[in-house]
This record gives structure tokens, C-alpha cells and sequence, in this order.
């Protein structure tokens, strides 16, 4: 294989999973100079391929919302116009780095070698079916660097040493949003309600983060969330509920931030690829092969807290996860990195 110059990725969703890819891209474009990158994602996260230096051409793809209705997608044309999109080009390496049988199919519509993950390593091994090049990759490892393999064997070029890069341009994002400075920001919305850190203890940490001296923002992503949102800043004397904001202003805020606190969700794995310093809470699930991935970054797991006879809180998961335990954390992280002046 000569020298690729212009490769494909197709990574569709979710908005962390799009953010592991991110340190892939970093590493190739160190490896092979002039290399470019188009790239196939959910409509809903679009914005964030174009956020990194390497990368031309975004393709929005709407699967979420064309199963619902496949009648209604082949009347609107909006399979066509991809398939339209995504063939206009030939490529020197189409690049699966999802692992999915609908990723792999949407691949194969595009004009270039297809690369992707073998039937061993794949999350569903059919997919490894639609690539002329499967490659193997270990599971015991963390996401991104199950990525940064994958793209340093169909790219081949050597992976380097160092821990992934997400080298992300914050020129695009837009700056003094919040004038209350320093600020800590509060990630607190996410899909799965046993992955919600207690409303209650959100309020006694926003008193502590006050007491500190620190202004606490609130970001929120539909009706629900912005609720939420608005009680936790009740219980605090120095806290903003933010408006509704695009992903990119998100990102400008967390930019700015001089630390965050963040359940398992999108915008934690965001926090990490601004390197914003952040604690991130787990109760169910497991940070070490899908955690926030960086600089700066704390994993606060059950397993870390102190036994004993708390009141109960919802979800009872995380009841010994407590407001003081958090907030050690936070003022650790926030010590551990006070040159990031924001």
C-alpha cells in the first residue's frame, strides 16, 4: 500500500465514541504527513470531526432517525444524497472504526480498500465480512487506544508511545460566555437513569464549589435536564443555567472552565479531549476500558468511597459516593492544575 493520502472514517455515533477516534486521527497525521481525513457521523454529532485539524469533509448520516421511518428516508432522498456523497471520492483506505454491522454497510458504499475490525475484535463480527481488510485488535484495553491500534495497522505506520493527542482547534469555539469567572462546570444530564449522580448531593457539591470561591455553570440538553438544572442553581448563591447552546458552545464553555464534575456521559468524554480537568463519576459501569480519556482527568468509582450507613439517596447506587467525597476530588484536581488560568 502506497502512502495513503485521503482516508475515510466512518464512526457514527455515540458523541464518546466519536471522541475516541479523535487521537487516531492526531497520530496519522504525524505519521504521514499531508494525510486527510473525511469523515461519516451521526447528524447529531457532526460537529465534532471538524473540530480536528486533519479533517475535510463531513458526512452526516441519520440512522437514528431513518429506522424509525424507512418509507419516509426513501421518499426524502436522504439515503440517495449519501450514497451520492459518500461514492464522489475515491479514497486510499476506508477506515470502519466502529465494529458494527450498520457501520460496516455504510463503508461499503464508499469507493476505496475497506479496513476495519476482524470477527475476534469487532463488537458485532459479521461487520468483518464487508472489509477486504480485517485487522486484529485486543480487547483489554482502553477504547482509544483500541482505535490508535486499529488506524497504525491499515494506515500502516508506526503507533507511538505516547499517550493519544486529541489536538482539537478551540479557534472554533466561541469565547466569554459566562463572565462569572473562575467557573466550575456541572455535566450532570445523561441517558441512563442509574448513571445519575443524586440531585441532592449535586446541590451540597454547588455549596462547596461556592465556598471555594468558584461560580458554578449548569449546561443542560432537553427539558428534563434544564429542570434540573434550575433546582441545583436554587440551592446555590453563584450559579448560572446556561441557554440552549449548540455542542460547539458547549465546548467553549468547558474551554474556559476551571474544572468540571461530570457523570458518564458525552460531554465528560468532551471535558476530556478540551483538557478541561474533571472528575468523573461511576456507579454502574467502569471506567477503565471507555473512561474519560486524558490529561487532567479523575475516575471516581464506588470502590473509592468509604463504607458505612449513608442516607439513602436516587439511585441508591450512589449513595457513598457523597458531595464531601466529590468534592475532594474536585479541590485535588483543581489544585493538581492551577496553571490552567481560565
Amino acid at each position: 500500500m502506497t502512502q495513503p493520502k485521503r482516508v475515510l472514517v466512518v464512526k457514527t455515533s455515540s458523541m464518546g465514541d466519536v471522541i475516541h477516534t479523535l487521537p487516531a486521527l492526531t497520530d496519522a497525521a504525524s505519521a504521514l504527513p499531508g494525510i486527510r481525513f473525511d469523515w461519516v457521523v451521526e447528524e447529531s454529532f457532526s460537529e465534532i470531526p471538524a473540530w480536528h485539524p486533519a479533517v475535510d469533509l463531513v458526512i452526516p448520516v441519520a440512522v437514528r432517525r431513518w429506522r424509525k421511518s424507512l418509507i419516509q428516508t426513501w421518499k426524502s432522498g436522504e439515503w440517495q444524497q449519501f450514497k451520492k456523497t459518500v461514492a464522489a471520492n475515491q479514497y486510499d483506505a476506508v477506515i470502519d472504526a466502529q465494529g458494527l454491522l450498520k457501520s460496516a454497510f455504510l463503508a461499503s458504499k464508499a469507493k476505496g480498500p475497506r479496513f476495519g475490525l476482524d470477527k475476534y475484535s469487532a463488537r458485532e463480527p459479521i461487520a468483518s465480512r464487508f472489509y477486504q481488510f480485517p485487522q486484529s485488535v485486543p480487547w483489554e484495553q482502553h477504547a482509544v487506544e483500541r482505535v490508535r491500534q486499529l488506524f497504525a495497522k491499515s494506515l500502516a505506520y508506526v503507533l507511538p508511545k505516547a499517550p493519544g493527542q486529541f489536538l482539537l482547534n478551540k479557534d472554533k469555539f466561541p469565547k466569554g460566555l459566562v463572565n462569572e469567572k473562575p467557573y466550575v462546570v456541572f455535566i450532570h444530564g445523561t441517558t441512563w437513569p442509574t448513571k445519575h449522580w443524586p440531585e441532592n448531593y449535586w446541590c451540597e457539591l454547588a455549596k462547596k464549589v461556592n465556598q471555594a470561591g468558584f461560580h458554578v455553570v449548569l449546561p443542560w440538553g432537553n427539558d428534563h435536564e434544564k429542570a434540573r438544572a434550575e433546582r441545583i442553581a436554587s440551592a446555590s448563591s453563584q450559579a448560572t443555567v446556561l441557554p440552549k447552546l449548540s455542542l460547539a458552545d458547549v465546548a467553549g464553555v468547558i474551554c474556559e472552565a476551571q474544572a468540571a464534575v461530570a457523570v458518564d456521559t458525552g460531554l465528560g468524554h468532551l471535558t476530556a479531549a478540551l483538557e478541561t480537568p474533571a472528575v468523573s463519576l461511576y456507579g454502574p459501569t467502569s471506567p477503565v476500558k471507555v473512561g474519560a480519556y486524558g490529561m487532567g482527568q479523575k475516575h471516581l468509582t464506588l470502590e473509592q468511597c468509604p463504607t458505612g450507613d449513608f442516607p439513602k439517596t436516587d439511585p441508591e447506587i450512589f449513595t457513598p459516593m457523597t458531595p464531601d467525597v466529590v468534592w475532594q476530588a474536585l479541590d485535588s484536581q483543581i489544585k493538581r492544575y492551577p496553571s490552567i488560568s481560565k
